[in-house]
């Protein structure tokens, strides 16, 4: 991979891939998600941080119920493909009830939907694949079981894990090396800290930060306009009025630092992720956005202003729980 000036390059897990210190989280691009995007504008992000230097482009097989991965797959079909580590994931679908549908840890259903990934990403291998959610219904080695057999095929390089405790993680990896583990993670969701990143770096694994922006409430639009329409996070505590004002007071913080250290509250806040020694994902829809961004990994944060940010946002300081009762329910908690 060629190097850029703009990112540094960290390797996942013991021996996985080499990417850049800031990846690109595709969940964005998708309409129907946080609102409708067009095709053009989700091309033109993703290409603005791939020209940037970011190597590193996660999705999901359920982002847009496949329109993600098509995308991306359009994308790095123009000559593109070998430059990057592609991530994806199963096994995150949910029922009418917003439950995960049972059985998606099992084997037949980790070898069909490789399959589909595969086939909607128009590659012959994924390099990072993730199951999205612990399948209650399955124990995780048999999961882990059947990634492993993806590697060993070819089908996929490393196996990764979405939103597990520190108990799961631990017996995937007597099972097979697991390169990463993926969680909501930033200046305003903190619960990481006390549970699974700790064990991820004792373990070897590294750890992937998603919404590491609060969900667009650190440098986001979301002051400009309130979600609304078909955006998700109208459902979001978060950002319900009285949560919202109150975490924008947080975010108004975060930017006047930001401002003193002259880098974008995004940059900030992607930075302190960074020097806690997770790989942040952020999405965006934006092409200025997204080559900002990739950009923050250059920023050095002074012991001060971590000071002063640790003073401005505690942990618990955001305003309402991260996501609502259902989304919360499908996480791991053993």
């Amino acid at each position: 991979m060629r190097e850029s000036k703009h990112v540094r390059y960290r390797t996942l897990g013991a021996d996985g891939p080499r990417v850049s210190a800031v990846g690109f989280g595709a969940m964005t691009l998708s309409p129907g998600i946080y609102g409708d995007v067009t095709e053009d504008a989700a091309t033109g992000a993703l290409l603005a941080a791939l020209d940037a230097g970011t190597t590193l482009v996660d999705t999901a097989d359920i982002y847009g119920a496949g329109h993600g991965e098509r995308l991306i797959g359009r994308v790095l079909a123009g000559g593109r493909r070998d430059t990057v580590v592609l991530a994806t994931k199963f096994g995150g679908d949910t029922g009418p009830d917003g439950r995960l549908v049972p059985g998606l840890g099992r084997r037949a259903h980790v070898r069909a939907a490789v399959e589909a990934s595969l086939g909607r990403l128009a590659t012959d291998r994924i390099d990072l694949y993730y199951l999205h959610r612990l399948d209650p219904t399955t124990p995780v080695e048999e999961t882990v079981a059947a990634l492993a057999e993806l590697v060993a095929e070819g089908k996929i390089r490393h196996v990764g894990l979405s939103e597990v405790s520190a108990g799961t993680l631990r017996r995937a990896v007597a099972v097979h090396p697991v390169a990463a583990v993926q969680s909501e993670y930033s200046l305003l969701s903190r619960a990481p800290e006390g549970g699974i990143l700790p064990v991820c770096d004792a373990l070897g694994v590294a750890f992937v930060a998603y919404s590491p922006l609060g969900r667009g409430l650190i440098g986001g639009t979301v002051r400009a306009q309130r979600p609304g329409g078909n955006d998700w996070r109208r459902g979001n505590p978060r950002f319900q009025r009285g949560n919202l004002a109150a975490n924008l007071s947080l975010a108004d913080g975060v930017a006047a630092l930001a401002a003193e250290a002259g880098v974008t509250p995004a940059q900030l806040a992607l930075a302190w992720v960074i020097a806690r020694g997770a790989l942040p994902i952020p999405g965006t829809r934006g092409a200025a956005h997204a080559t900002a961004n990739a950009r923050a990994a250059d920023v050095e944060i002074a012991d001060d202003v971590l000071g002063r940010l640790e003073l401005l946002l505690p942990a618990g300081a955001a305003a309402g729980a991260a996501a609502d009762d259902a989304y919360l329910a499908n996480l791991d908690a053993s």
